[in-house]
């Protein structure tokens, strides 16, 4: 990942090879941003006509590049859009200088260093810029892409490489509260990054057994306790959804319990994660067209491993335990067949309608063994349903949870932290829709509101008392079309900033 550094230096004497400037989209035309002082006065205080002149308008996301003058060390300087000129006396919102950032770390991909002399008013506009500018420098490098790692004379792979240096101006690096910013978004953009490459991963490289070994491996890095059950421990501890799903597949499932604690700790925050290293649909074989992005299926356990990991590095003062439900949905002569029955550990029976009503199933058994622990409150991450793509588009994840006030809380800070969200109901009259006359219930029922029924299954496998929201990430986990802001094509680590930040509010007492 990119290196991050503050500096007090000025935009126009710092020696890089680009500077990043915000311009922003005023009445009158493109108005440079504060934190430009330095690279404005180069130009004669002329910028912004410079810009104009070019076709730039400030417009969010839109970059311009231009020869620095005269004077700067720095022989480029880049112009980001910032959006619209807030109102006097007002700052630009976080998530605009996130995006902002991001966009400008894409666009110098292969430069070695870049100055990012953004609007930087305070430490959390600081941490914005330099999540922004992380999040934005990344790029999925395969394991065996050799000449990008290890041939550093590769014209085309240094050109492909993403930013190595990123100096944050205006950071004011002996300021701790600054200082503190910067290393939580390095901490929380690294892990985020990481569970992009876990969801970029070729389903070749990434089944339930390497996955779990990728946990194992952080486990020890971090001080981290991860327990793993292989396909013999799941059979005899009666764990029928994740068997059931996985049996398909020469590829055995896992379910891997990763656990954080600090000796202080008040709370305990469980995080479950749909962990489905491949998507095939199962019997109910998913049409043409609809496989190739499949190896996407397992970015709800990505998100939560990389949840727990950040909640370890940042040291924070809760429990954060993180369950991996993994497993390969395949076709074959062992797999479940619709009409099977499945025992759900603790002892719930399922009847299969849909083999591709899969994660619901592994689902069940990890939230009804998360409860077993009686943690304060459980949140579920899942590619669920093409319902709720439907309902609310490939970029906002819908929200559910059988309180309204967590809910509420839940959304509020996906909102904060620059992710999309909607709250979403939950209506009992739904759950008769998945009445079955041979168990006690079955995994699929009415085609309306089937986003919000897959949701109604999982609220089954809670555990009595506890508080639970479930987070339908099928939308913005992993992205088709051209990258924008700081989100790249492939995976996108959707969710992981917003249950870094519940683990964060829970550790300071701020959820109840």
């Amino acid at each position: 990942m990119s290196a991050l550094t503050l500096s007090t230096s000025s935009a126009a004497t710092l020696r890089a090879d680009a500077v990043v400037v915000g311009v922003a989209k005023g009445p009158k035309g493109p108005v440079v941003a504060a934190g430009a002082e330095a690279v404005d006065k180069a130009f004669d205080g002329k910028l912004a006509a410079v810009l104009e002149a070019l076709g730039a308008t400030g417009g969010e996301g839109e970059t311009t590049k231009l020869p620095a003058p005269s004077g700067m060390k720095a022989p480029v300087v880049l112009a980001v859009g910032l959006g619209d000129a807030p109102a006097k006396d007002e700052a630009f919102g976080h998530e605009a200088l996130r995006r902002a950032a991001g966009s400008a770390a894409r666009a110098l991909a292969g430069s070695k260093k870049a100055a990012f002399a953004l609007p930087v008013e305070d430490a959390d506009a600081a941490g914005a810029v330099a999540e922004g500018a992380l999040l934005g420098a990344y790029s999925y490098r395969p394991a065996g892409d050799g000449a990008a790692k290890k041939n550093g004379k590769d014209e085309k792979a240094a050109k492909g490489a993403p930013l190595a240096e990123i100096a944050l101006l205006g950071g004011k690096p002996r300021d701790k509260a600054f200082k503190a910013a910067a290393e939580r978004a390095a901490i929380v953009a690294e892990e985020l990054n990481r569970a992009r490459d876990l969801v970029n991963m070729p389903p070749n490289d990434l089944d339930p057994k390497t996955f779990a070994a990728t946990a194992q491996a952080a486990g020890k890095e971090f001080g981290l306790k991860v327990e793993v059950l292989d396909e013999k421990a799941l059979l005899k501890g009666g764990f029928g959804g994740i068997m059931g799903v996985g049996r398909g597949s020469d590829a055995p499932p896992r379910l891997v319990r990763i656990g954080y604690t600090h000796p202080k700790a008040e709370k305990t925050l469980a995080l479950v994660g749909k962990g489905i290293t491949y998507d095939s649909g199962g019997i109910s074989l998913k049409p043409a067209g609809h496989n190739e992005t499949m190896k996407c299926d397992m970015a709800g356990a990505a998100a939560v491993f990389a949840a727990v990991v950040s909640a370890a590095r940042l040291g924070l003062r809760v429990n954060v335990t993180g369950w991996l439900a993994l497993a390969e949905n395949m076709p074959s002569g062992s797999a479940t067949r619709p009409g099977d029955v499945l025992r759900m550990y603790g002892g719930k029976t399922v009847e299969v309608l849909n083999t591709d009503a899969e994660g619901r199933l592994v689902l069940g058994d990890a939230l009804a063994r998360a409860s077993e622990e009686n943690p304060d409150a459980i949140v579920d991450v899942a590619t669920l349903t093409g319902a709720m793509v439907l309902a609310l588009g490939n970029r906002t994840f819908g929200v559910m949870a059988n309180d309204d006030a967590f809910r509420t809380s839940v959304y509020e800070i996906a909102e904060e932290v620059g992710e999309q969200a909607w709250p979403m109901p939950l209506p009992a009259e739904l759950r008769k829709a998945m009445d079955s006359p041979v168990a006690d219930f079955a995994n699929m029922g009415e085609r309306m509101g089937s986003g919000l029924l897959a949701g109604i299954f999982l609220k089954e496998f809670v555990g009595e008392g506890i508080t639970w929201a479930h987070l339908d990430i099928a939308g913005p986990a992993y992205h088709e079309s051209a990258p924008y802001g700081y989100t790249p094509k492939g995976g996108t680590g959707s969710a992981v900033r917003t249950l870094v930040r519940l683990a964060e509010r829970t550790a300071a007492g701020d959820l109840g």
